[in-house]
């Protein structure tokens, strides 16, 4: 019954920005007095800080495209995929219900008196169409995996 504090996203560090204007140019040179040199070393060493930071923003921010560009590679292979087997199932179906309504047609045929000739060659469009059938169900894509091993 008591709730729990949830602490947000700790912002990521950034440097501070460089100043606009400097006021006291100064080196590690001659002529810059002994306590000059910490103040030179501490600004050097901040914007040593800030460029290493931008290059690594910069590398984070390639890496971030690179992975964008391959999940969208990844997409796009994967949906030619999906339609080719869809393509595929499509066809399977259709010729299933081709050999349908032939089969119907053949029985139609078969009902009617008088026709002897086309009942002979009707067996035979029979055995096509089994075989057909069996050409068919080869065709069907084989699984990827096995059960039971």
């Amino acid at each position: 019954e008591k709730t729990v504090p949830i602490p947000e996203k700790l912002n990521e560090w950034a440097p501070r920005p460089p100043p606009e204007f400097v006021r006291d140019v100064m080196g590690s040179s001659a002529g810059a007095g002994s306590g000059e040199f910490h103040v030179y070393r501490h600004l050097r060493r901040r914007e040593y800080q800030r460029q290493d930071f931008m290059d690594a923003m910069a590398e984070k921010q390639r890496l971030d495209e690179e992975f964008q560009k391959k999940l969208e590679r990844n997409k796009m292979i994967a949906e030619e995929q999906t339609a080719k087997r869809r393509r595929k199932r499509q066809k399977l179906k259709e010729k299933k219900l081709q050999a349908k309504k032939n089969k119907l047609e053949q029985k139609k045929q078969e009902k009617e008196p008088g026709q002897s000739q086309e009942q002979g060659s009707s067996e035979e469009d029979d055995e096509e169409d089994s075989k057909e059938e069996e050409e068919k169900e080869d065709d069907a894509e084989e699984p990827s995996f096995v059960m039971g091993r």
